[in-house]
């Protein structure tokens, strides 16, 4: 499946983004989907993950509340609500997807099979 990311941009600390990636190629409700981010001199972080349904979502805990996830099995697209944005939240997301069971360890980078290219997201203070 191949995962194209958008939506990034310059927002000004406390404001909002809206991250979309579209998949292509597969079967999109076939795949688990989440979402990681990585700063500048930092590894690759969970943000958070969204099952086949989008009946089980799971999210990085610093992040509960200021994100959402959610997916659209019809339009092949799954989507990361950012608000109350912080400059710490500067990053690269990235969207990505597997295809396994979901489980608690979907956090882990190394459960996903597939990667978008990633959007730049830049909160000014």
């Amino acid at each position: 499946v191949q995962l194209q990311a958008s939506g990034g941009g310059l927002v000004q600390a406390g404001g909002s983004l809206r991250l979309s990636c579209a998949a292509s190629g597969r079967t999109f409700s076939n795949y688990n989907m989440g979402w990681f981010r990585q700063a500048p001199g930092k590894e690759r972080e969970f943000v958070a993950r969204i099952s086949r349904s989008g009946g089980s979502t799971l999210y990085a805990d610093s992040l509960k509340g200021r994100f959402t996830i959610s997916r659209d099995n019809a339009e092949n697209t799954v989507h990361l609500q950012m608000n109350s944005l912080k400059p710490e939240d500067t990053a690269v997301y990235y969207c990505a997807a597997h295809g396994k069971y979901y489980s608690g360890s979907d956090y882990l980078a190394s459960r996903y099979d597939y990667w978008g290219q990633g959007t730049q997201v830049t909160v000014s203070s």
